[in-house]
């Protein structure tokens, strides 16, 4: 198990630039891989992006990919989310979620067992 805590979400214009931040604890964190989820008022949350254990891959939603680019740092183990031209259809709560590593990048939140409790992001046009 593993404990994550999401920040760096606010209120930005449309085509400013945030970076989110998931920071876990425990100590096997850095075989886990970890997703990005997004859910907006009266919506499903959906998948975003996700990265592999070991950062070598990457999946990406087509609405954010060019956009959004997920990397992490498992000596502090944290995941980042850059998001970049961000526009008024990626306001959202954004969580983080993680799965032990098993060699797939699941885009379904029905996969990952751990989350954080979201960080708001507003894009005003």
């Amino acid at each position: 198990q593993v404990q994550l805590v999401e920040s760096g979400g606010g209120l930005v214009q449309a085509g400013d630039s945030l970076r989110l931040s998931c920071a876990a604890s425990g100590r096997t964190f850095s075989s886990y891989a970890v997703g990005w989820f997004r859910q907006a008022p009266g919506k499903e949350r959906e998948f975003v992006t996700a990265i592999s254990w070991s950062g070598g891959s990457t999946s990406y939603a087509d609405s954010v990919k060019g956009r959004f680019t997920i990397s992490r740092d498992n000596a502090k183990n944290t995941v980042y989310l850059e998001m970049n031209s961000l526009k008024p259809e990626d306001t959202a709560v954004y969580y983080c979620a993680a799965r032990p590593g098993d060699g797939k990048l699941w885009r379904s939140p029905a996969f990952y067992g751990n989350w954080g409790q979201g960080t708001q992001v507003t894009v005003s046009s």
